[in-house]
């Protein structure tokens, strides 16, 4: 029997207690191994319900032998550097989104992975929800004739004033946070790349970093996309792809609950037909495709964050 993964945490954040060390502790493919705070008793809470190790300080953590891979799901603006020392310190690495805050900066440590033969990859979970390969089966057989727009929304209500999501300094922002979202999904449902066209972001009173925005793609082949995301809406989180003959539409698509059962509309001149689909729990797929990587090497869509990271940036630029 294949060993599990050993995996150790850096941070007590929010999304690795509520989702990632749950799903880590629940797979036979993963173990959380270690959890690193800078806060002793911080770190000994946030492990001890997963049978982890609690560590003082991230470098320790990085320093151990019985850790085969690191978690990072710390402040945006933080990725880049502990993402490195992970690297450095011969650790496969699973970082929350976005890898970092720069195309250079992405571009080195994928180049510092593939050097080392360890597998670096992004927290982009809903890419490997099922939901996503039935909507693109569709697609590719047909059932909307030929793809003409895409049109992907993200957005939350507001958050208090203290989030760290809306500290410049950390990274915060929209386009960071939820923007990534309808991003990744042009990038992921179209055959094509899409160039960008347009895009602003736009800022509330009071706040430091843009809580909103939007993005006009389009490929070479002429399929439009329009983006939308924001931090201090109505909650929305879907998807519809419209074709000459037909849309495709789906909600809950980029954070659904592990017992969710997607249910993809298909509308056509002749009337509409819904597809209910099995549950399934994105983190846990994450993690099997994570540790499959680190068994054998061999990682799927390896140019994916640093072509997310090129269109993220040139959102900002545009929309600066």
């Amino acid at each position: 029997m294949t060993p599990p993964v050993r995996i150790g945490v850096l941070g007590c954040a929010d999304i690795a207690r509520r989702r990632m060390l749950p799903a880590m502790a629940a797979s036979a493919d993963t173990v959380p191994a270690a959890v690193a705070s800078r806060d002793p008793e911080k770190a000994e809470a946030t492990a001890r319900p997963f049978g982890a190790r609690p560590v003082h300080g991230y470098e320790e953590l990085l320093a151990r032998d019985d850790i085969d891979a690191v978690y990072v799901p710390l402040p945006a603006a933080l990725h880049e550097r502990w993402a490195e020392e992970a690297l450095r310190a011969g650790k496969h690495v699973l970082a929350e989104k976005p890898l970092t805050l720069d195309p250079a900066a992405t571009r080195r440590l994928l180049a510092l992975a593939r050097a080392d033969g360890l597998v670096l990859m992004e927290n982009v979970m809903f890419v490997h929800h099922p939901q996503h390969e039935r909507v693109r089966e569709l697609v590719a057989c047909g059932a909307i004739g030929e793809l003409r727009f895409l049109d992907a929304e993200f957005a939350i209500p507001s958050l208090s004033s203290q989030d760290i999501r809306l500290r410049p300094e950390l990274g915060g922002g929209a386009l960071w946070d939820v923007g990534v979202y309808p991003v990744r999904a042009a990038l992921h449902l179209l055959d094509e790349d899409p160039r960008l066209v347009g895009a602003a972001l736009v800022r509330s009173p009071g706040d430091q970093v843009a809580t909103g925005g939007s993005a006009l793609l389009r490929t070479d082949s002429g399929v439009l996309a329009r983006l939308a995301f924001g931090m201090r809406h109505a909650y929305r989180n879907s998807y519809t792809l419209w074709g000459s003959e037909g849309r495709i539409t789906v909600d809950r698509v980029f954070t659904p609950p592990a017992d969710h059962r997607p249910v993809v509309r298909l509308e056509r001149a002749g009337g509409s037909e819904e597809f209910v689909l099995e549950a399934a729990d994105q983190a846990t797929a994450t993690l099997r495709a994570f540790a499959h990587a680190v068994r054998t090497g061999h990682h799927v869509d390896t140019d994916a964050p640093l072509r997310q990271a090129l269109l993220l940036d040139a959102i900002r630029r545009q929309a600066d």
